[in-house]
């Protein structure tokens, strides 16, 4: 199913939502599976900080903001969303790529 949920989506060509209003709590669950994440209590509060920040900002919180923002270790955040979890999150969140990462 969640790869029918993909599918209605677009994607560009980081894997990254690009209309970020299509964005539902069941399509992150399907791009976490995709990236191999099966999420958590922890995951979502990580999600729902980003979407919040980016709603304010109109940008991506950075991996520092998030870890400040949220209270949780950066080692950690490594741990929820590894390789890169700045990128990760965005992606799971429906947001746009942050700002300075490669």
């Amino acid at each position: 199913m969640s790869e029918d949920l993909l599918a209605t989506v677009a994607f560009d060509a980081e894997g990254y939502l690009q209309n970020p209003a299509d964005w539902t709590p069941e399509l992150a669950e399907a791009i976490a599976a995709r990236e191999g994440i099966q999420l958590t209590d922890k995951h979502w509060q990580v999600i729902r900080f980003c979407r919040e920040k980016a709603a304010e900002t109109g940008k991506s919180p950075t991996l520092r903001q998030i870890s400040l923002g949220t209270g949780i270790p950066i080692k950690e955040l490594f741990q929820l969303f590894p390789k890169g979890p700045a990128k990760r999150v965005a992606k799971i969140a429906g947001l746009k790529k942050p700002e300075g990462c490669v």
